[in-house]
């Protein structure tokens, strides 16, 4: 399972190369949203997850979703995981429900994932 932590933002290749390895249109990310981190890769968001807690990440930062490197800016993230569904944190579906958090993921991606030359949405 080729999973990369990254904390600054992704060289293309390498984005294209992660995607290639298990959905070819899109990757898995797993935010951390407290250190502003993203695991990519993969094939389950649990992967993702289980290595960002092996690296000392707490659970209740932790957000998955998909980033569709060839969408339209304003299209490109899906805030939609399992390890999204989460009673014990007020997250009862596997969609980020809290603005916040969801913002924060956005924000995340954006600046660790997206192109520097695409249009912020």
């Amino acid at each position: 399972v080729k999973i990369q932590i990254i904390s600054k933002n992704i060289d293309q290749e390498v984005l294209v190369e992660l995607a290639n390895a298990w959905f070819k249109s899109f990757v898995k990310f797993v935010a951390d949203i407290k250190i502003d981190q993203l695991a990519v890769g993969g094939e389950l968001h649990s992967d993702a997850e289980l290595l960002l807690l092996e690296n000392g990440a707490d659970q209740v930062d932790l957000w998955g979703g998909n980033f569709f490197p060839n969408k339209p800016s304003d299209e490109c993230i899906e805030f939609t995981s399992l390890i999204n569904i989460r009673p014990k944190d007020d997250n009862y579906s596997m969609e980020i429900e809290n603005d916040v958090i969801r913002g924060k993921v956005k924000t995340l991606v954006e600046t660790l994932l997206m192109s520097p030359d695409d249009n912020l949405a």
